[in-house]
């Protein structure tokens, strides 16, 4: 799980509404049906009806013009090594400038970070961070990257994009932390600025997403193959649950589903699974049941399976599907590189696939 920790104190907003359409902040992908906003953003595509809001929270229709509430205000901020994200094929070893506001797409009734995502507009402290203010601490911190993460970043489309395109220009890669529940056309507004997609893929059938996350499968699939074609960074994180989302015939069919549409060399990450938030059952992952899924994935031909919210497992280790060296060894969120020069394997030369800083 993702802590979230404070490093500044900005302003804080008393009025989270005020002065937002006369800064110029309206929002983008949206058209008007009859009366109400058809937002375009997520594949929810929310009508949304005068002085209403849509399934996220934040973005409101007022005046007949839809207004993204939470631009530029922040609830988090935080200096994240990479590998936190989960992260382990891109930039390993470095720091990520990590921002959080409110609000989600989904309503997964099991999330880590409900405190926030779960959250109204007016629930919590919002701070003001404008997007080149952003950049700034990034590198003022020593942050190779900029990740928007903690809730959704979907649903602060265009605050991201203002901030990506200034971090771009400035040397630094950006990062998404996503359920994936995104259209085409928002990902296409990304790319030219979106460096990674670190998406959830929370299980791989349609019921559980209806009934546990208040979505739907297939878009997120979509939406991960596009980011994928744009030339996106890919990694996938599955939150093994007892009973929910474990089934081995459903796994293998999600690994399968890596292998033939992102291909063998995404990482896959595996997750222990703990309590949280309206999920008070099951009990916690058993070690073996996510030890079964990494071997049977390396079965499968996907090259970088992984497991996480185990201390000190060695599954969290990268190693070289050719000879079996370790190249990058990790323990808790350090990460040191022992078995690369530059992308290969220092012992047989096999061509890794990782973004190095």
């Amino acid at each position: 799980m993702e802590g979230i920790h404070v490093i500044h104190e900005d302003e804080r907003v008393d009025d989270p509404f005020q002065n937002t359409k006369e800064r110029g902040e309206v929002a983008r992908l949206w058209s008007r049906e009859d009366e109400a906003i058809r937002c375009r953003l997520c594949p929810h595509g929310c009508l949304i009806k005068e002085g209403r809001h849509g399934i996220c929270g934040v973005r409101e229709n007022r005046e007949g013009t839809l207004i993204p509430l939470t631009y530029g205000k922040i609830v988090s901020e935080a200096l994240d090594p990479i590998e936190k994200k989960p992260l382990f094929h891109f930039m390993p070893g470095t720091v990520t400038y990590s921002l959080g506001g409110v609000g989600c797409t989904f309503r997964c009734r099991h999330c880590q970070n409900w405190e926030i995502s779960q959250a109204g507009i007016t629930d919590l402290s919002l701070r003001r961070l404008a997007p080149e203010e952003g950049v700034r601490r990034a590198l003022d911190l020593g942050a190779k990257s900029i990740t928007w993460t903690y809730n959704e970043p979907t649903i602060w489309h265009e605050y991201a994009l203002d901030m990506g395109m200034i971090a771009q220009k400035r040397g630094l890669k950006t990062i998404y932390v996503t359920n994936g529940y995104i259209t085409e056309e928002a990902l296409n507004e990304l790319a030219p600025m979106l460096s990674a997609f670190r998406v959830d893929l929370k299980a791989f059938s349609d019921d559980f997403y209806r009934s546990v996350c208040g979505g739907r499968l297939q878009p997120v699939l979509d939406a991960t193959v596009r980011a994928h074609e744009l030339g996106m960074h890919i990694e996938t994180v599955t939150l093994i649950i007892p009973g929910q989302n474990d089934d081995p015939g459903e796994i293998d069919s999600m690994i399968r589903w890596v292998i033939d549409n992102l291909g063998p060399e995404t990482p896959m990450h595996f997750t222990r699974y703990h309590p949280d938030y309206q999920m008070s059952e099951p009990p916690a992952t058993p070690i073996g049941t996510l030890e079964a899924i990494y071997e049977r994935a390396q079965e499968l031909g996907l090259h970088y399976p992984y497991l996480g919210n185990i201390p000190g497992s060695p599954y969290e280790d990268t190693k070289c599907p050719s000879c079996g060296a370790i190249l990058i060894q990790r323990r808790g969120y350090r990460a040191e590189i022992t078995g690369l020069t530059q992308d290969r394997c220092i012992r047989c030369r096999q061509k890794i696939p990782i973004v190095l800083p």
